[in-house]
């Protein structure tokens, strides 16, 4: 197997664990962001949350892995994109390390006096929690999984190329559907939440056909930027010495 069909794997496989760390998190989370106030006066469910804050150290891990290991195929042809996706990236994993910072605040509220100050606090802890889900996953992902990546897909032909489709339209929608969500004050009862989950449909199709894919197949043999990088190999390697 080749250095870039390995890279394949990886992407597909970091792209796999980004699903099955956020989607798990977000219901582990319910319990502290449907009502904080009466979360940090009860018993509470510190082990269930902290395992969720766990599962998205993970996700970040693997959201980063996602950009380092295509960033060596890409910047053959797509330098600047490539740091795009990157910095992306790296937006949207600093989204989610606030929300998680957020939520681990309001634990260590409950652990200690809980009254009416702590109560107001743990609410806006929650509320910024929703505002980092929305500006990173619901609004930077739509630029860097969506559109830069989609269209470094499709150019490169790294995988069948219908498919980057589902991530040049899907990101989009979801950048217009987190722009109004913004512009509505992200409350909760906005109806526009249905709407961006409708929305959201592409991206995710678009990313677990990454997963599955790159896991599975690897990028396509067929795909000329991967001649381009064995060429340059070649090129590098020095001739083999031999006796006069």
């Amino acid at each position: 197997m080749t250095t870039d069909q390995k890279r394949a794997r990886w992407f597909g496989v970091l792209y796999l664990i980004t699903f099955v760390t956020s989607i798990p998190a977000a219901l582990l989370y319910r319990p502290v962001l449907d009502d904080p106030v009466s979360y940090i006066a009860s018993a509470g469910h510190d082990k269930r949350i902290l395992l969720g804050a766990f599962l998205e150290l993970l996700l970040i891990i693997a959201n980063i892995g996602t950009a380092v290991v295509i960033v060596p195929i890409m910047w053959r042809r797509y330098k600047e994109l490539s740091i795009g996706y990157v910095t992306a990236r790296l937006f949207e994993c600093t989204f989610i390390l606030v929300g998680i910072v957020s939520v681990l605040g309001i634990i260590t509220l409950r652990n200690q006096a809980a009254g009416a100050s702590e109560g107001t606090v743990a609410y806006t802890l929650a509320a910024l929690k929703d505002w980092t889900f929305l500006l990173g996953p619901g609004w930077v992902v739509g630029w860097g999984n969506g559109l830069i990546l989609g269209y470094m897909m499709y150019r490169s032909e790294l995988v069948p190329r219908p498919w980057p489709w589902l991530g040049m339209i899907g990101g989009p929608l979801i950048i217009l559907s987190g722009t109004a969500i913004l512009f509505g004050g992200n409350h909760p009862s906005n109806t526009l939440h249905g709407v961006q989950g409708i929305a959201t449909i592409p991206e995710a199709l678009w990313e677990l056909f990454l997963g599955v894919y790159c896991t599975i197949w690897g990028f396509r043999r067929e795909a000329p930027i991967l001649s381009e990088g064995a060429a340059e190999n070649t090129a590098e390697t020095p001739p083999a010495w031999r006796p006069a």
